[in-house]
């Protein structure tokens, strides 16, 4: 029997909306293995104790008994302190969407207090004509949070921001030393009620396993704090690191001071690794047998990778594991008016994964060297469902967000077919490459399983430059997709990178017409731009000299060890461009500015664009050559028709036609067709239609005609009736 008792923490701050699903899929799995394991997320945890009647008492109290020289802001902040504590609870609550009534008295604009965050509010007029009450609610309500979090950082702790904590700290940290000297000072204000939470769950649990996740360096310090206190008080518990920050930061950590606080640190997919690591504790593998796992050996540091076990197959690593955490309790905000970071940060979302991996790896700014990259496996869409299924009836929320590298476009087309088979009911988004894969028809099929938006990366729009990137597609073929999904009804959100190596001003701007081009024509709604970094694991960090670029440094860090400086003697001094191309962004995403030349976003002399103004409208007009293959499914998502049969016209002509009537949700229509090809036709829907188990090919479907005696089948397929029920819901994907 199975002795050993997970605790499963997620130290703050992530989300405040959703819980990272890290501890979740490690749960789901643990139970496969029929292991005792509990959740918690601290972050949220935290906040809530934070952003409360009693939090907000303590904060104040402790800042009026510091002595402190005090902005105007903070000044005001405290001068309005009784409104804040009067209001904080009941705000909290319409965050939480238990109290939607008070929308209405937070949008009078006299119920919250106003510090420095709504003085952009005036910017954001043209925000309020769309927007509903409850966003608009939401949107000051997040204003107000932000105006407490500015005096707690200016006056109580400098490191506190909502999604992350001491995020400096653990960004490039090449030595650990910083870090340590941090973790030696006093507790700070948001470590005493981290530690306080820490304490009681522990308390509760009494553990023998406590593993932390650290998916972002925003998480780094406080998981330090936590095994820090958890080494002092519970001497006897082991304790892991693992997730996103050590996958790719600590692949070189030598520094043994790190385990003065963690006894080993694993790394890329967790099942195998900690599996074997709960049964080196209960006494049944050596301590050499683990899966990379570092850990201390006669005080040196040690990778070890000797285990035979192989990594669990996605079937078999179960469904995430949303128990523990209180889902009703997270909030939802509306931090930036920016569509996607929007969807990111409004409203709970389960996150699952189709594909474990990238199918395409070949990106050179991305870390493809890497396991959890490197290695593509997909989950059947079959397993996909049972998990949705699972995860809703447990959670009571049918929002998923798929959280995959690139969701791959044949593994999106099974499974909306079998959301739409089992007839679920849901909504969901994910990230994808922008390949020619995503025809019209498949993102209409998409839309009606309930997806709502994608995101994926145009990068640099510029050919050369994605071509450079091997990113597979051209700005032309991004077009066109984006034009697909956004026909559909689905959002589009796409990630822009300035700054790659060789980038020249001139393609800057080129790339930033491109943008504002596909913006006019209403193809995107949604972006953001960063600035490419030079990762230690991807094929620019490996091979700088393909790249033309040199790193700052070749020395390799004693703790963290990804993000590299570099200097690029060919391209141009990027940082320059960094508030032109995000101001510029920001009022395309808006409608506005269309009509400015592009240099007008820069305080300093630009090239003029060498894109022609017409040269997105061009490509997205400019269809690829589609041919028709014997093996493309052909699917019908409409109902079943009416039949009516026309056997006279009004003069009295005989016709021998087949009626059809069509119904859909919005309006109704007719065909007309000759009688046998009609009931051919209302045959043929009836075994295509998306809710049965078979999908019939092209090649089937002409078979299946041919067999029924009738000719010309392509003539008949092709022509004005069929053409019209390709509007209404006959899919050829």
């Amino acid at each position: 029997m199975n002795t050993q008792k997970v605790f499963l923490i997620t130290p703050p701050f992530t989300q405040l909306n959703t819980p990272y699903p890290a501890t979740a899929y490690i749960k789901g799995f643990l139970n496969t293995k029929n292991i005792l394991s509990y959740q918690a997320d601290l972050g949220i945890e935290v906040i809530l104790s934070l952003f409360s009647k009693e939090g907000l008492l303590n904060l104040f109290a402790q800042i009026e008994n510091q002595e402190l020289e005090l902005s105007d802001n903070a000044q005001r902040i405290i001068a309005l302190k009784e409104h804040y504590i009067h209001t904080i609870d009941a705000v909290m609550l319409f965050l939480q969407g238990k109290n939607p009534t008070l929308s209405h008295l937070i949008c009078q604009e006299d119920f919250l207090p106003e510090a420095s965050r709504f003085t952009q509010l005036e910017e954001l007029d043209w925000a309020f004509g769309t927007m509903g009450t409850q966003d608009k609610a939401k949107h000051f309500a997040t204003l107000y949070l932000e105006d407490i979090s500015d005096i707690i950082v200016e006056c109580v702790d400098s490191h506190f921001g909502f999604s992350r904590y001491a995020e400096r700290l653990g960004r490039s940290a090449n030595s650990f030393d910083e870090l340590y000297e941090a973790l030696s000072q006093a507790y700070t204000f948001i470590d005493e009620l981290l530690i306080k939470i820490l304490a009681a769950k522990m308390q509760e649990i009494n553990p023998t396993l406590v593993a932390i996740t650290v998916p972002f360096p925003g998480n780094l310090y406080s998981a330090f704090r936590c095994g820090q206190w958890i080494k002092k008080h519970f001497p006897k518990v082991k304790i892991a690191m693992g997730g996103g920050f050590p996958n790719t930061e600590l692949r070189s950590l030598s520094d043994e001071r790190v385990f003065e606080f963690f006894d080993f640190i694993t790394l890329d997919d967790g099942e195998a690794p900690l599996d074997n690591l709960i049964e080196h504790l209960e006494g049944k593998r050596k301590l050499e047998e683990l899966k990379r796992t570092f850990t201390l050996v006669d005080n040196q540091v040690k990778y070890i990778n000797n285990s035979q076990t192989h990594d669990y197959k996605q079937s078999a690593v179960g469904t995430p594991d949303y128990s523990d955490l209180p889902l009703e309790q997270y909030i939802s905000v509306i931090e930036i008016v920016n569509p996607m970071h929007r969807m990111w940060s409004d409203g709970r979302w389960n996150k699952l994964t189709m594909a474990h991996g990238c199918y395409w790896g070949k990106c050179t700014f991305c870390d493809i060297s890497l396991d959890y990259i490197k290695l593509y496996e997909p989950i059947s869409a079959k397993i996909l469902c049972d998990r949705m299924e699972e995860m809703m009836a447990q959670t009571g929320q049918n929002g998923f967000h798929f959280v995959d590298e690139a969701a791959p476009p044949a593994l999106m087309r099974s499974l909306a077919l079998e959301i739409l088979r089992r007839k679920l009911t849901v909504t969901w988004w994910t990230n994808i490459r922008f390949e020619k894969s995503f025809t019209a028809d498949l993102c209409l099929l998409l839309k009606a399983s309930g997806c709502i938006a994608v995101s994926g990366g145009l990068e640099v729009a510029s050919d050369r430059l994605l071509e450079l990137i091997q990113k597979g597609v051209t700005v032309a073929q991004v077009a066109r997709v984006t034009r697909n999904f956004t026909e559909a009804g689905i959002m589009v959100h796409s990630y822009l990178m300035y700054g790659f190596p060789t980038q020249t001003a001139q393609e800057t701007i080129d790339s930033l017409e491109m943008v504002r081009q596909m913006f006019e024509l209403g193809i995107l709604q949604s972006g953001f731009w960063h600035q490419f970094a030079m990762t230690a694991h991807s094929p620019v960090g490996m091979y700088p000299e393909q790249f033309k670029v040199q790193k700052e440094s070749a020395k390799i860090g004693t703790f963290a060890n990804n993000d590299i400086f570099h200097l690029d003697p060919t391209g141009t001094d990027h940082t320059l461009f960094s508030d032109g191309l995000k101001k510029s962004l920001f009022n395309f995403m808006h409608g506005i500015g269309f009509e400015m030349n592009l240099n007008q976003w820069f305080e300093f002399k630009v090239p003029k664009t060498k894109v022609p103004k017409n040269y997105i409208e061009q490509a997205i007009n400019q269809e690829e050559d589609y041919t028709l293959k014997p093996s493309s499914k052909i699917v019908w998502l409409g109902t079943k028709p009416t039949v009516k049969h026309l056997t006279k016209n009004q003069k009295g002509r005989v016709l021998n036609l087949t009626n059809l009537g069509f119904h859909d949700k919005k309006e109704s229509f007719n065909i007309s067709v000759e009688q046998k090809q009609g009931e051919w036709l209302v045959e043929i829907l009836k075994e295509i239609s998306v809710s049965n188990n078979k999908v019939y090919t092209f090649q089937e479907v002409k078979t299946h005609y041919e067999k029924a005696g009738l000719e010309d089948f392509e003539l008949f397929w092709f022509n004005k009736p069929l053409n019209n029920l390709q509007d209404f819901g006959l899919l050829t994907l």
